[in-house]
């Protein structure tokens, strides 16, 4: 054969070659692609790459979603057109509900809806007063985009359904006195535990049981009614007289509300009895007794109230001081100011005695928590206790100050304003959690009314959980005085303004008792990491231009080089 037909032969060979490589190479990569999507299928992880591992659920709650007994679906109000600061909590809301839904499989369903995309007003206006209806109550959130205030009616809801239950969701939360975007990135740390919380409270499970102490002068039930309502949402609760129960045993947790008169020595030892054996306790109490009616007549002396449970709470780590705290940063009273004819003219003043508490620890019961309102609070220290954790959990403003027993009280103060340079103190606490084993204060020691010797330490010890504000007004609700009905916990009829009391008492109880660790999540924290605004003004029309220009130059030249390799290549060929 010449070389000539060598060279033909040689040239038919080599499409028929390049044809089967190139069709070996691509089933070779159909079949790996295959093998890696069964291998995905069979071996399921994600992974989060951000510092804060914003996009990762935790352990309590993929738990939860993972054992879902019934269907749960999710209807979020947040769907529209909205400013970029509020798509950023629309955005998070759909990521959370799409990184729950991965472990809630088929269980879990969500919906986002705008409640004003109606066709007309009528009709968007009846949407509204069906969420209304509901509890939904809208927002006018504010927020500057580009130098300029903008403002959005919003329905910061959710709504959580299992069966015929129906649980609302408020998705906006934080301190309403921080800017919008802290207030935004404080509602988005809070996401998972909001959505997570409510599908656990529709969920059927045990309840645990809880205690209100009575017998000596504590809230009746007017004013722990909401208390005691929004406690019975998840909670079985009873009210509980120590002078006619054997123990406290069957309990999971007690709460001791704005007792008036001293327990005796065989009711305390009840209440030692259930905390050093893992019993949870909250204690809402006074050091000072203060009367306002007298204190509205001309004045009183306010002197420490007994309630013999000092000794106590000293074994347990904490020392409620006979005094009282006053701050600048505080609610208001109501006095008259003057006439208007024949009727007196109201106004609400700053009392001092009311102290506004907006300083808080990062714990998960206090984290991202509003403003709670206190009346009559007293200073808290800790003492030496072994095997004690102690949290404080909120601080007093940067302008206290503490006024040792016996303390004037004279509603009439009010008129006079305040002198800063008495203000002193700065972030006192007002209250702690106490973590750890306790001690018996009868250890060592003949059980009260017996002559029954008490060991070092009882076999049934146990770890306990103690909430202690020195408030006992912190859990007091107003109740109507036309209807009786007590009002909302946190809310002041005189500034119209609802405070986070009622907030931090669900959250305290739910980690006292939360056996699961789902309210760890609320520790969960998110960096804002805000653009330099001045810088963004200056520079604005440089970086527009450059992410107008930049794509298309390098799309340019990308197009220029592959045009000078193909024919740099096929021209050699």
């Amino acid at each position: 054969m010449s070389t000539e037909q060598e060279l033909t032969a040689s040239s038919q060979q080599l499409p028929a070659n390049n044809k089967r490589r190139d069709l070996t190479t691509f089933f070779v990569v159909i079949g790996a692609l295959l093998l890696l999507n069964f291998l995905a299928q069979q071996f399921f992880f994600r992974v989060d790459l951000t510092q804060e591992k914003r996009y990762s659920m935790s352990p309590a709650t993929k738990e939860l979603l993972e054992n879902l007994k019934q269907p749960v679906t999710i209807t979020v109000y947040l769907d529209g057109d909205f400013p970029p600061a509020f798509r950023r909590l629309q955005q998070a809301t759909r990521e959370t509900l799409n990184e729950m839904q991965i472990y809630g499989g088929s269980n879990l369903h969500y919906v986002f809806v705008d409640p004003s995309a109606a066709g007309t007003e009528q009709a968007r206006n009846q949407y509204y007063e069906i969420l209304l209806k509901k509890g939904l109550r809208p927002t006018n959130l504010g927020a500057n985009e580009n130098g300029k205030r903008v403002e959005k009616i919003i329905f910061p809801w959710a709504t959580v359904s299992v069966g015929s239950q129906e649980l609302p969701v408020l998705l906006l939360r934080g301190n309403q006195a921080a800017p919008a975007d802290v207030r935004l990135n404080q509602s988005i740390e809070g996401l998972e535990y909001e959505l997570a919380s409510t599908i656990r409270r529709l969920e059927p499970s045990q309840r645990k049981r809880i205690g209100i102490v009575e017998g000596h002068g504590e809230l009746d039930n007017a004013e722990a009614g909401d208390l005691i309502g929004s406690l019975r949402q998840n909670y079985d609760v009873f009210r509980v007289n120590l002078t006619k129960v054997r123990d406290l045993r069957p309990l999971d947790a007690i709460i001791v509300a704005k007792p008036a008169t001293a327990y005796t020595e065989e009711e305390k030892f009840k209440l030692d009895q259930f905390i050093t054996q893992g019993g949870n306790t909250l204690f809402f109490v006074d050091a000072m007794r203060v009367n306002l009616d007298s204190a509205n007549r001309g004045g009183m002396l306010s002197f420490p109230l007994q309630l013999n449970l000092e000794d106590m709470l000293f074994k347990y780590g904490v020392r409620i001081n006979p005094d009282l705290m006053l701050d600048l940063n505080s609610g208001v009273i109501p006095l008259v100011t003057g006439t208007l004819g024949d009727k007196p003219q109201v106004e609400p003043l700053p009392w001092q005695f009311y102290p506004l508490i907006n300083n808080f620890s990062q714990h998960p019961i206090t984290r991202n928590l509003d403003a709670v309102y206190t009346k009559f609070v007293s200073s808290i220290d800790t003492v030496k206790a072994v095997g004690i954790r102690k949290t404080p959990l909120m601080f007093t403003s940067r302008y206290t100050r503490v006024l040792p027993a016996p303390v004037p009280v004279n509603l009439n103060d009010a008129r006079l304003p305040p002198d800063p340079k008495q203000y002193k103190q700065r972030f006192e606490p007002v209250g702690y959690l106490l973590e750890g084993q306790f001690r018996s204060l009868y250890a060592n020691r003949a059980q009260p009314g017996t002559t029954q010797f008490q060991p070092e330490k009882s076999p049934l010890a146990k770890p306990a959980k103690l909430l202690v504000i020195p408030d006992g007004d912190f859990v007091r609700n107003d109740v109507d005085p036309k209807t009786g009905n007590p009002f909302r916990l946190g809310y002041d009829r005189l500034a119209n303004t609802e405070f986070a009391n009622r907030e931090l008492v669900l959250n305290a109880v739910d980690y006292l008792l939360d056996e699961t660790g789902l309210i760890a999540v609320r520790g969960k924290q998110i960096t804002l990491r805000p653009l330099d605004k001045v810088k963004v003004a200056e520079q604005r029309q440089r970086w527009q231009l450059l992410n107008l220009v930049a794509p298309l130059v390098l799309l340019g030249l990308f197009g220029l080089g592959r045009a000078w390799w193909r024919k740099r290549r096929y021209a050699r060929f």
